[in-house]
């Protein structure tokens, strides 16, 4: 077996460090996001004593923060499967150090977005009654056995490049890791000794998970936006909902990745893996999806203006000047206008703008959501006052948790999990270096040469 290169070797002990001395900002964060996410368990506790009347939720305003927090997660799971998926397809080499962290994303949403519409029931013995009692006709059955396939398939997705890295921690770490967690690695890495035979499969079952992901991931939000869009409501009468909620899923996942990317590099000092060209290419992603984002509502407010009612009529005017008026234009200029700006200007076009612009987009559609469920549910079916809606304090406190929750299992993912993949960036580095990866960390491709890894 050849020896490793000082650049494997540095990057494998970078890498490799975190999963052995977390460091002291990992204990302060994650004791902190336990702390929150205790509160969401005794809010939750409380809710589910006394029923959904501690919620401002009501008959005609059915359904608030939880549904607002459940599309969001959802959407921003596919900065991972999707963007990683796509990357892949295109074989852009610069997106080997960013993969991993884009599928960690997906999971831990998925994960936590799953679990808003059971808190939002009010009653988890109804549960069960959504598979003994679903009728296939409701887009809410369509939309679980979605989810469901998207999670067992995104699972699948992020495991299979790892098992060559969890080699690699099971060889370089040993028991220095602790007893339990070597075996763990010993375990999840299923005997990967980097043969030939097991690169040409690994290869195959990778290729075969990135074709089939992104369409899966394409009809979970699509599936997602018919919840809406099958409903009689006016501003959710669109058959251009699918569309536009995929595009604003992919559009709010790359700004949480960007965020994502940005928090690790700081924290583990991934500076040589994590490039700026890295932050300025998603940042084109972003500036790309903000004008098809921006496309979608202004065709979107144009059409349905032309030819008002009284509904597109109190919906305008809430929007555009009234109770959401603020919320809606820092929507429009801050999560569309500026973000493409500071892309567009070579000065603002660093990592710290980029951060800047991601966080925006990621506000900026949160609200958008919100718009979505809570805006469109105030327009008045008969001949009635609007009512407003006020999220209590149970439902600040779960939505809190649920973000805390979302956190907590990043930081276990990365306390566990290489967040580089060792082994595709090794290889893509010899490939820019025009030379030969060691065979230790080689990747799965059908033409390596033969016996190069035996």
């Amino acid at each position: 077996m050849a020896a490793m290169s000082d650049y494997e070797r540095r990057l494998q002990d970078r890498v490799l460090r975190p999963l052995v001395h977390p460091g002291r900002a990992w204990n302060i964060t994650f004791a902190g996001l336990l702390v929150v996410f205790g509160i969401g368990l005794v809010a939750y506790a409380y809710q589910l004593r006394n029923g959904l009347v501690v919620t401002g939720m009501r008959d005609r305003i059915l359904w608030g923060l939880y549904i607002t927090n459940f599309v969001f997660f959802i959407g921003i799971s596919h900065a991972g499967t999707l963007i990683s998926a796509i990357l892949r397809a295109s074989q852009a080499g610069w997106r080997t150090p960013v993969t991993r962290i884009a599928e960690f994303i997906t999971v831990v949403a998925l994960t936590v977005g799953g679990l808003m519409p059971m808190i939002d029931l009010g009653r988890p013995d109804r549960i069960p009654h959504l598979f003994l009692y679903g009728r296939w006709q409701s887009p809410i059955l369509w939309d679980l056995l979605a989810i469901s396939t998207y999670l067992v398939g995104s699972v699948a997705y992020l495991y299979l490049p790892m098992v060559p890295d969890l080699a690699i921690a099971r060889d370089r770490l040993g028991v220095t890791a602790g007893r339990w967690k070597h075996a763990f690695y010993r375990s999840a890495a299923l005997g990967w000794r980097n043969t030939p035979a097991q690169r040409r499969l690994l290869h195959r079952a990778m290729t075969i998970m990135m074709v089939l992901i992104i369409p899966i991931a394409v009809s979970v939000h699509t599936v997602v936006s018919w919840i809406f869009a099958m409903t009689l409501r006016e501003p959710w009468n669109s058959t251009v909902f699918g569309a536009f909620f995929v595009a604003g899923a992919i559009f709010s996942g790359i700004a949480v990745l960007i965020l994502l990317m940005a928090l690790l590099r700081k924290v583990y000092h991934l500076e040589e893996y994590l490039l700026e060209k890295h932050f300025v290419y998603l940042g084109y992603l972003i500036a790309a999806m903000a004008a098809i984002i921006f496309y979608f509502n202004v065709s979107e407010y144009m059409v349905t203006g032309y030819k008002p009612n009284e509904a597109v009529d109190f919906q305008f005017n809430q929007m555009f000047r009234g109770q959401f008026a603020g919320f809606f234009w820092f929507y429009l200029v801050g999560g569309m206008v500026v973000p493409v700006l500071i892309v567009a200007f070579k000065r603002t076009r660093t990592i710290r703008g980029i951060v800047v612009a991601a966080a925006l987009v990621a506000v900026a559609m949160w609200i958008e959501r919100y718009f979505i469920v809570v805006a469109s549910l105030r327009i008045p079916l008969l001949n009635y006052e609007p009512r407003n809606y006020a999220p209590t304090w149970v439902e600040l406190a779960l939505t809190a948790g649920a973000f805390a929750l979302f956190g907590l299992v990043i930081l276990i993912f990365v306390r566990f999990i290489p967040v580089v993949s060792m082994w595709e960036q090794a290889e893509q580095h010899a490939v820019e270096e025009g030379h030969r990866a060691s065979p230790a960390v080689r990747p799965a491709l059908p033409d390596a040469t033969p016996g190069g890894g035996a």
